[in-house]
């Protein structure tokens, strides 16, 4: 059985769950025959007694009367915390009798026994003092009761979502309700901390926890959503998807595309010895994260780690010569869309190199594409966006992402993994979330890729060649169509 620290209760010695037969004797008023002085008749119950031997008391008294000690537990009004120190004060002293508190001496040992829990419980965390008037459980009451704005705010996403999530954490039996934090509460530190940055300092007086009980529930959510990642990323659909099937720019041209893949840099911290090889060509400390993502904004593979320094295309063949990795087989015919950082080669088709290629290059009068290359990269570059739109969302929800966390690099790393399962999560659950629907229709900026052009020659001949004609193939038929039709270019 465990006991609820948060009821009623009190420290207690180690005698107070002795069910000796001297006890017994005590309790019908007879003193004992040891030639102590009657005032103390009674061996002392000192309430200093070590914390283990406590909770071992109480473990063997709580097991053999379980059914009790949970109706006794449910009383708090008649076995209050107060009334427990009165008891065991007056059992001390000999000062009065216990016949006026009608306690059966299993029921006191029971109470003394969960009061020790408490008292080693207490003993073993050092209490954080709030200067705010409203704790841990406060703090959660506000949030859950109050406007769906606070929720998002404060946890990352709706109510409902947030509610949902818990539950399945807590039937999956992947976390689970302790004493004094529920799974609920588990959950939100973590939001916290992933979707405010925050430092443990900050978490302990806001839950009014010990930066060593936050910093625990951070690791065993962490581990709880990342372990989460086989169920929420999936492989892509084979089938057209409506963004290309709805869009005459996209379709037919790119109906075999399937998804997006690209890098992303994340701040990394990391001791001395391994900066150098995790600084990326803006001098700034990453790790490299290789992202495939459908075109509604959810992640399929994500592979975080690499360091700042690698190339794109680097990570994207460790990945593919890695069967343990896992990367989602590509049907034939079916293919992803690259950026320059890439080879064009089959099941990965990229832009034109030397062909002006992000959007912004597009802007302005007189911008119209001037050729066929011009106009495939101008509209591989639009459908490709929607990686940076994926990128924007999840970085905007957790902006632990945008600055480097001061936590062991496997940490950094699965925070990475956790993030992208939370926003597949959300995506599932809540398609007009509040992040997800401010990209209808937006485009992201992108900046120029600064990696190393890609290396040719990690293909083969008979690859590179049926992936350029593949290329050409469509770039004529959208130059033929542009020309002849004038369509939206």
């Amino acid at each position: 059985m465990s006991v609820d620290p948060s009821a009623p209760m009190t420290f207690v010695d180690e005698d107070a769950s002795s069910g000796s037969g001297d006890d017994v004797n005590t309790l019908d008023g007879k003193k004992r025959q040891s030639g102590m002085p009657s005032s103390s008749g009674r061996r002392k119950r000192s309430r200093k007694a070590t914390g283990d031997a406590i909770v071992d008391a109480m473990l063997e008294i709580a097991a053999a009367s379980k059914m009790r000690a949970a109706a006794i537990m449910k009383n708090e009004d008649r076995f209050s915390i107060s009334k427990c120190i009165k008891v065991l004060d007056e059992m001390q002293d000999m000062s009065a009798g216990l016949d006026d508190f009608d306690l059966e001496l299993d029921e006191m040992e029971l109470i003394a026994a969960a009061a020790g829990y408490y008292y080693y419980k207490s003993i073993t965390r050092q209490p954080v003092h709030s200067l705010s008037p409203r704790g841990g459980c406060g703090f959660m009451t506000e949030v859950l009761n109050g406007h769906d704005e606070l929720c998002r705010e404060m946890f990352r996403m709706d109510k409902h979502v947030f509610h949902k999530l818990s539950d399945i954490l807590r039937q999956r039996g992947m976390l689970r309700d302790t004493a004094g934090v529920m799974i609920e509460e588990q959950l939100a530190i973590f939001l916290n901390i992933v979707g405010h940055n925050e430092r443990n300092r900050v978490i302990q007086e806001r839950f009014q926890h010990s930066g060593e009980t936050i910093s625990r529930h951070f690791n065993n959510v962490l581990k709880a959503i990342k372990s989460l990642s086989r169920e929420f990323l999936q492989p892509p659909p084979f089938t057209t998807h409506q963004e290309i099937l709805k869009n005459h720019r996209f379709y037919p041209y790119f109906q075999d595309c399937i998804g997006v893949i690209d890098g992303m840099h994340i701040p990394a911290h990391l001791p001395a010895k391994d900066q150098s090889r995790f600084r990326n060509r803006n001098g700034v400390l990453s790790q490299n994260v290789l992202a495939a993502c459908t075109f509604d904004l959810k992640f399929i593979f994500i592979y975080p780690g690499w360091e700042g320094s690698a190339a794109d295309s680097r990570v994207l063949r460790a990945v593919l010569d890695d069967p343990d990795q896992n990367f989602p087989q590509i049907p034939e015919g079916k293919y992803y869309l690259v950026d320059t950082g890439y080879s064009n080669m089959e099941g990965f088709l990229a832009p034109y190199q030397g062909v002006r290629y992000h959007l912004h290059e597009y802007r302005g009068a007189n911008q119209l594409p001037r050729n066929a290359k011009e106009l495939f990269n101008h509209r591989h570059s639009s459908l490709r966006n929607v990686i940076q739109k994926s990128f924007h969302v999840l970085k905007t929800r957790f902006p632990i992402l945008k600055l480097a966390p001061q936590y062991a690099f496997h940490i950094q790393r699965d925070i990475v993994i956790a993030a992208c399962v939370i926003h597949n999560y959300i995506r599932y659950e809540e398609e007009k979330d509040w992040l997800f629907s401010s990209m209808e229709g937006m485009t992201v900026d992108e900046l120029p890729d600064l990696d190393e052009q890609p290396d040719i020659h990690l293909v083969s001949t008979v690859q590179e060649q049926v992936a350029f004609s593949m290329r050409d193939s469509i770039a004529a038929a959208m130059w033929d169509d542009f020309i002849n039709k004038w369509e939206e270019w």
